[in-house]
């Protein structure tokens, strides 16, 4: 089973592209849902994280803002954070995994933010890197409820620049050209995945 890594800096459109990839019938893992699940009621994440960042809980979930506060400027409590949370998520993965394999799926995809960042990009045996131009991706992060200049920035210091991860792509999408012309790009490098999937079982 191969491995599709899909990633993209914040409002480059990689969460749009996941779907594209889903619409073709591809196994796709979403690492920030997975997130989500752990942060909410009852999510394996809520008791860890309230016990190192005190009062980022509200009616048993984690607050996310509450909690962006709290570490987002701060490399050692992102760390702490990080260590919590990795371990939990990366269980998860490997449930979806070994799920898919068991399928007989020819291949998946890994939809995760920070796939370069943290190492994650070592166990795909290919990268998609969804990307835009820098004031495209400018104007569609600060449209966001809430989302201020300062936390945007906070985000994209954190991440690898878009140009390093273009570098290290097996596959670009350019989603600055609207959603057919992504979905072309989608299709064809379902096709291709399918066939190097064929190869490989009769190899």
């Amino acid at each position: 089973m191969i491995i599709l890594g899909l990633t993209g800096s914040i409002g480059m459109g990689k969460s749009a592209t996941a779907e594209l990839f889903r619409e073709e019938g591809v196994p796709v893992y979403d690492a920030d849902a997975e997130v989500h699940a752990l942060y909410a009621k009852g999510g394996a994440a809520v008791a860890p994280v309230e016990a190192a960042f005190p009062g980022v809980t509200v009616d048993g979930a984690i607050d996310r803002n509450a909690l962006r506060g709290r570490v987002l400027n701060d490399s050692d409590a992102m760390k702490t954070l990080e260590q919590i949370v990795h371990p939990l998520a990366g269980d998860a993965q490997k449930q979806f995994r070994d799920k898919a394999h068991e399928s007989g799926a020819p291949f998946i995809v890994l939809d995760i933010p920070l796939l370069y960042e943290a190492g994650g990009y070592a166990y795909c045996d290919y990268v998609v890197v969804v990307s835009a131009p820098a004031e495209v991706q400018r104007e569609r992060v600060l449209s966001r409820p809430g989302m201020t200049a300062d936390t945007f920035e906070s985000i994209l210091a954190r991440q690898m620049p878009d140009a390093d991860k273009r570098a290290k792509a097996d596959f670009i999408i350019t989603s600055a050209h609207g959603f057919e012309f992504a979905r072309d790009c989608v299709q064809a490098i379902v096709r291709l995945m399918n066939r190097l999937a064929e190869e490989e079982s009769d190899a």
